[in-house]
């Protein structure tokens, strides 16, 4: 019997079906960016499509077919697929940019008040306040109650439609389980005409839970815990003592003078954290600026490129497109980035930089106690300290130059021009320094303690008046 020809091309339609149904999965359901995804990403389709063909191949030969060609069918397969993606992408990117701008032609806006009677509630119960279209404010008292001002709008052509509309849609307060749950209700929430901002006063002590797929957040004066999701829209949170958690899609995100750990996740905008006792950490793609003062715990940033760590923050940070900036951290600083301009002022504890296609300058206003290790590629290296520091140098510079201001500091330089340093300085045991970079220059600055001027004398006093004598009689 003649051996039958391997069908490999089902093979390949089948998983090229699979893999985009999961990619589209991760996307409507998950976190999964395709914009972003395959900006970044786009030649593993070819790797894939490749690995395939070579399985079909070896497959086909141990099954006396061929195998491993590339059809019409499976051409036109992958191109309608990348089609198919595509165009959720537009879609996606279409109302992301131009939402706004759609909704604006569809009428004008009718507000109406909206009564909601108090509700008590026990010490220390979880809130959660959820509406999908609408502005919410949460504020922390002192009040055992549930109070709720709530306005309803709707986007329509005329007042008496809007009022058709509007007059079903409530605001309810209800208890599921432990959790009290403040909520509009009487509409359909896909309705986009159809937005409801609240105004609720909670108890300070309660967690609280706040959620909106549309509208801007502002939360203060709450002791405990506060968790925040927030889909299209500014957060800012202020005044709490407990931990806060937030996530964003898009939008910015202010919190100021909050004692516990603070959180932002997902994707946004700009990002400021002022005066925190806690730690703040930032995980996913926030286009920035992200600014940060004084975090007495430290700050976690984790992105697409970059990877910090300062154990603490005195001062201030600022990351934004192409650029970060530390200014007095007296923790371990660990930073991992490319493509960054990183700008280091006054360490004070281990510093590591891992750095790639772009600037790295680390300046120390006293001595460096513990080592510092700096590595870049295809850029340049600036370190300054003060001349008063004892330290162990080693610095390696391919295809660059090594400069040092240091007495007996003296780079020397192979035919290939490939630059090397290392040495001691100074009279005590210091810390180690490590420096490698490649096509971009070292720089190892020196700062002179400086004394100021002393002030000048104080002017002596004037000489007291010379004592008038006594009138003489006649």
């Amino acid at each position: 019997m003649a051996p039958t020809p391997a069908r490999s091309s089902g093979f390949f339609s089948g998983l090229v079906l699979i893999t985009v149904g999961v990619i589209l999965l991760l996307h409507f359901h998950g976190n999964l960016d395709l914009h972003r995804f395959f900006t970044r990403w786009w030649p593993l389709l070819i790797i894939f499509w490749g690995v395939v063909k070579l399985y079909e191949r070896t497959a086909g030969r141990q099954f006396g077919g061929s195998g491993g060609g590339i059809t019409g069918g499976e051409v036109l397969l992958v191109l309608g697929m990348m089609a198919l993606l595509g165009i959720v992408v537009a879609v996606d990117y279409t109302k992301e940019k131009l939402g706004d701008t759609f909704e604006e032609v569809r009428g004008d806006n009718y507000e109406f008040d909206l009564d909601v009677a108090p509700k008590a509630i026990p010490a220390n119960a979880h809130v959660l306040v959820r509406t999908i279209h609408g502005d919410i404010t949460v504020r922390g008292s002192d009040d055992a109650q549930i109070h709720v001002s709530a306005k309803k709008k709707v986007r329509t052509w005329g007042e008496t439609e809007a009022g058709r509309i509007a007059q079903p849609v409530a605001v309810a307060i209800i208890q599921n389980g432990d959790t009290y749950e403040v909520r509009p209700s009487g509409y359909d929430e896909s309705d986009a005409r159809i937005s409801v901002n609240l105004e609720v006063s909670v108890p300070k002590k309660s967690p609280l839970t706040v959620r909106t797929e549309k509208g801007d957040l502002v939360i203060s004066d709450f002791m405990a815990d506060v968790t925040v999701t927030d889909h299209n829209g500014d957060v800012e949170v202020r005044g709490t003592h407990g931990d806060v958690s937030i996530e964003m899609r898009k939008g910015d995100v202010k919190v100021e003078d909050s004692k516990g750990d603070v959180k932002i996740s997902g994707k946004g905008g700009e990002i400021e954290v002022d005066n925190a006792a806690g730690s703040l950490t930032v995980d996913g793609d926030f286009y920035g600026p992200v600014r940060a003062d004084k975090v007495l715990k430290g700050v976690r940033l984790i992105s697409a490129k970059t990877d910090l760590t300062a154990a603490a923050l005195a001062g201030h940070l600022e990351v934004a497109s192409g650029n970060l900036d530390l200014i007095d951290a007296p923790g371990i600083v660990t930073l991992r980035t490319q493509d960054t301009e990183v700008s280091v002022e006054n360490p004070g504890g281990k510093v590591t930089i891992d750095n790639r296609n772009a600037q790295t300058t680390v300046r120390f206003s006293v001595a460096p106690k513990e080592d510092v290790q700096i590595t870049n590629s295809s850029a340049g290296i600036s370190l300054t300290i003060p001349g008063s520091s004892s330290f162990e140098i080693v610095a390696d510079c391919r295809n660059c130059d090594i400069e040092s201001e240091f007495p007996g500091l003296a780079a020397t330089k192979s035919e290939s021009g490939d630059s090397h340093l290392a040495g001691k300085y100074g009279s005590a045991k210091g810390p180690k320094i490590n420096l490698k970079t490649s096509y971009g220059n070292i720089e190892v600055r020196r700062t002179a303690l400086i004394v100021p001027p002393r002030p000048p004398a104080p002017p002596a006093p004037p000489e007291p008046p010379a004592p008038i004598p006594p009138a003489t009689e006649h």
